[in-house]
């Protein structure tokens, strides 16, 4: 069992990774990861809701009848996002203004929908949480690798933290902050994830 989670996590961060690999989730990749703060918080959206989501439909799977699961799913997923849109309003409510409207979109990543659907409906509730889990944690090493190199280079701050003005060996690119730097960075980042993972899958 042990051997089962270890792959399960090391499938959801590196070799299956939902953005790198399965390219899931690519909208809101590039629509929040202008900033550090932004993108940990979307990622703990999806996270939360595709963790729990893949429990939910793996406890439930053999009471969903076969032709409404589809919607029986969108269902549960949409309780799961309201719940993240109460919290982030509660406990961060400038970054809801900035998120707000993508926090809602988390009904539509395809990320939640293909774990439900792919794994959790075909296994038990506690390696369902685990892959959910793992997935949603890939998503954010994602998202906060990009933010890291976008806000650094594009506002010269981490977390809204300046940076020391000896390290900033670069001008402030404003194009880092612009939705093209967003996809320059996700197209560096998965090209080199692609030559890198496979290598490493092998081992």
């Amino acid at each position: 069992m042990a051997t089962t989670y270890a792959k399960i996590f090391k499938d959801g961060l590196l070799l299956d990774n939902p953005v790198f690999r399965q390219v899931l989730g690519i909208c809101s990749a590039l629509a929040v990861t202008n900033l550090v703060t932004n993108s940990l918080y979307m990622g703990f959206g999806v996270t939360f809701t595709t963790a729990l989501t893949s429990f939910t439909v793996s406890a439930l799977r053999n009471y969903i009848p076969v032709r409404i699961r589809m919607i029986v799913q969108v269902l549960i997923i949409a309780v799961y996002v309201m719940v993240v849109q109460i919290l982030i309003k509660a406990l961060a409510p400038d970054v809801d203004r900035f998120i707000g409207p993508y926090v809602g979109l988390i009904i539509t990543n395809c990320i939640i929908m293909g774990r439900a659907e792919g794994f959790a409906s075909q296994n038990k509730p506690l390696p369902s949480l685990a892959d959910g889990l793992a997935c949603g944690l890939g998503y954010t090493a994602v998202l906060v690798a990009i933010a890291a190199i976008r806000e650094a280079m594009g506002f010269g701050t981490i977390l809204g933290i300046p940076l020391p003005a000896r390290d900033l060996w670069w001008h402030q690119w404003t194009i880092m902050v612009m939705p093209p730097g967003a996809f320059f960075m996700l197209a560096i980042l998965t090209w080199f994830s692609r030559a890198r993972l496979p290598a490493e899958g092998k081992k």
